[in-house]
């Protein structure tokens, strides 16, 4: 028998063949990503307006101004009621802060105390329950927590009554909170961990705790 020329198609058809192929498969299941005018974004004052989760962030002498500007950007996109800056913590204005804050900074109501202690006795005179985020004997594991409502009820009863508001307290990056500060709380939150460190950033840790609170409260 005699060979053609095209006995074994040449490797550019099959190239060919192959690109043709991936670009039908992309064109069918490529997702579009959203344009920022889709996305809803409220303005500063329709934030100001709108309902928030009630919670309540408290940064213990959180050193990393990186840091807290990413937790400003994370209680912005949870609507959380307000930002405790204590201690050692830097304040807006603050151009690093805004560096990960991207204008959150300006949208969510924040508050400084130059000691933990007294935020923490200001959030008991509101009625606050307050719970450190740390790894402490008898601490409650996240995932096995629920918040309640005033009344006692579960939190997911929309029937049940007003909100509880709740007050998480992170601490520094070394130190974690400080002990006072957790002996003055209601109790403590830990985050079940897996690896060898038993340690994650402070402003991972809280948007994990923000994210179980607005799965429940909102």
């Amino acid at each position: 028998m005699k060979k053609g020329f095209f006995a074994s198609p040449p490797i550019f058809f099959c190239q060919h063949a192959v690109r043709s192929l991936m670009l039908n498969f992309q064109s069918q299941t490529a997702v579009r990503k959203l344009k920022v005018t889709e996305m809803n974004r409220l303005s500063q004052q329709e934030f100001r307006e709108a309902e928030k989760t009630p919670l309540i962030v408290v940064l213990d002498n959180v050193r990393s101004i990186y840091n807290i500007g990413s937790v400003f950007r994370t209680c912005d996109a949870f609507r959380i009621k307000r930002l405790c800056l204590c201690g050692v913590c830097a304040c807006p204005p603050n151009v690093e802060i805004h560096k990960t804050a991207l204008g959150a900074e300006d949208s969510v109501e924040w508050v400084y105390y130059a000691d933990t202690m007294d935020c923490i006795r200001d959030l008991q005179s509101e009625g606050c329950t307050i719970l450190a985020v740390e790894q402490c004997e008898g601490s409650t594991l996240l995932h096995h927590f629920s918040p309640e409502w005033r009344d006692g009820a579960d939190a997911v009863d929309a029937a049940a009554g007003e909100r509880k508001t709740y007050a998480v307290v992170l601490g520094n990056e070394v130190k974690g909170v400080q002990q006072e500060v957790v002996d003055a709380c209601d109790g403590c939150l830990e985050i079940q961990q897996f690896g060898t460190k038993h340690s994650m950033n402070v402003s991972v840790t809280a948007g994990i705790i923000m994210w179980q609170f607005v799965q429940q409260l909102m």
